[in-house]
């Protein structure tokens, strides 16, 4: 092969190369990670417990997100609190998220945990 041809194979692969290095960087600057910040107010915490929160949390697991802290007796230290109970929980994205909140199988767990809690929650982006 010639020299000028094993140039402009070269120059012709950075190219490839440094054009899919940016499409990665794009991909990574639009999908920031979330945290959801969920205040639960709990009515019966032994159903609670027993038939809600196990569904929920392997749900969360499967669906790609991560319970990153969790208390059920939180404390307060500014303002009121709107929950005995809180979650954090970590997600790929907000699209993600949001796929795991539409999904049947979310909506047919959160109507469980209806009868037993009311839920509050905010989803904030990651500063990374």
């Amino acid at each position: 092969m010639k020299s000028k041809t094993k140039v402009a194979l070269a120059v012709l692969a950075a190219f490839a190369l440094g054009g899919a290095m940016v499409e990665g960087l794009h991909a990574q600057a639009k999908s920031k990670q979330i945290y959801v910040v969920a205040q639960i107010s709990v009515k019966d915490s032994d159903n609670y417990m027993k038939d809600y929160a196990p569904k929920a949390q392997a749900l969360i697991k499967k669906s790609g997100g991560k319970i990153v802290a969790a208390s059920s007796s939180p404390t307060v230290v500014e303002g009121k609190s709107l929950g005995s109970r809180v979650t954090v929980q970590l997600w790929p994205s907000m699209e993600e998220y949001k796929k795991y909140r539409s999904s049947t199988e979310f909506k047919q767990v959160r109507a469980i945990g209806e009868k037993y809690a009311q839920f509050n929650a905010l989803a904030v982006e990651a500063m990374e």
